[in-house]
């Protein structure tokens, strides 16, 4: 059984990167927020608006282990907040599992997010200022939650598959 975990600030590339890694690999990718549409039956903007922050969490948790738990192969994509919540972050460390913290700097955040910021609710009505100062403030906050990941895989200034490559080689 192999489970590679992905995770990072939104707009780092998880998807993205995940995809690429699970056409090259053959292990299926599995987005975790997703995968919690699925079992709610509503999106994670209804989840949040019908029922709040601390259901969704509790459903990220069950749903994260249930991932983690299941005898299949899967590349799993958290969502950018998951290992910030109910102890999620010390699951990263567990020996069953390969877990890789891709890191953007603000800027390369920024750049990646401004553009379609609308398909972001978090972001969605920030200008320019309020999102740079959002991120960074954000990812101050996070980092130590994304830093309990076994791996750690810079992602400024490299392409795609020069970021595969590296989650590869991290995995030979």
């Amino acid at each position: 059984m192999e489970k590679i975990v992905l995770l990072g600030y939104m707009g780092c590339g998880k998807s993205t990167i995940a995809q690429n890694l699970s056409k090259i690999t053959q292990i299926p990718f599995l987005d975790l927020d997703i995968c919690i549409e699925k079992r709610a039956n509503l999106s994670i903007k209804e989840i949040f608006e019908q029922h709040g922050e601390i259901y969704f969490r509790k459903l990220e948790h069950e749903m994260f282990l249930e991932l983690l738990q299941s005898s299949e192969n899967a590349i799993i994509g958290l969502g950018g907040g998951t290992p910030c919540y109910a102890n999620n972050h010390l699951l990263l460390q567990r020996d069953d599992i390969v877990s890789v913290y891709l890191k953007a700097s603000i800027d390369t955040l920024y750049n990646r997010l401004v553009h379609n910021k609308s398909k972001r609710p978090l972001i969605a009505n920030m200008d320019e200022e309020e999102m740079k100062e959002f991120i960074a403030k954000h990812l101050f906050d996070r980092s130590f939650y994304y830093n309990h990941a076994q791996h750690k895989v810079a992602v400024d200034n490299r392409t795609i598959d020069e970021t595969v490559q590296d989650i590869l080689d991290i995995l030979a």
